[in-house]
């Protein structure tokens, strides 16, 4: 069984940063590409940034120049640094990822969200 945790989300004031986790765990073979939504009150889901396998990055453009997504192949992890953190940018953040497990099959998998809340 694949599950995705995320942590690291919490209230802080505008212009501050937060770095959110997501931990891949069970039998996991490798993780493909994975990405990082939110979902703001009263709004779509909206994805925000995404990581391929070879650690190449695209982003949306809201979050261009702020947001830093990453892994650690070893930890089955992805980050997303966020800097200059905007009262926009309050939300549920989601991570998703397509991970081959023990069988040698790709399944897509999200995780429970963390809360993000920035002050103004």
């Amino acid at each position: 069984q694949v599950q995705l945790v995320e942590s690291g989300g919490g209230l802080v004031q505008a212009g501050g940063s937060l770095r959110l986790s997501c931990v891949a765990s069970g039998t996991i073979f490798s993780i493909n590409n994975a990405y990082w939504y939110r979902q703001g009150p009263g709004k779509q889901r909206e994805l925000v940034a995404l990581i391929e396998s070879d650690s190449s990055a695209d982003y949306v453009d809201f979050v261009k120049g702020r947001f830093t997504i990453s892994r650690d192949n070893a930890k089955n992890t992805v980050y997303l640094q966020m800097n200059s953190l905007k009262p926009e940018d309050t939300a549920v953040y989601y991570c998703h990822a397509n991970i081959v497990d023990h069988t040698g099959r790709a399944h897509d998998y999200w995780g429970q969200g963390t809360q993000v809340t920035v002050s103004s």
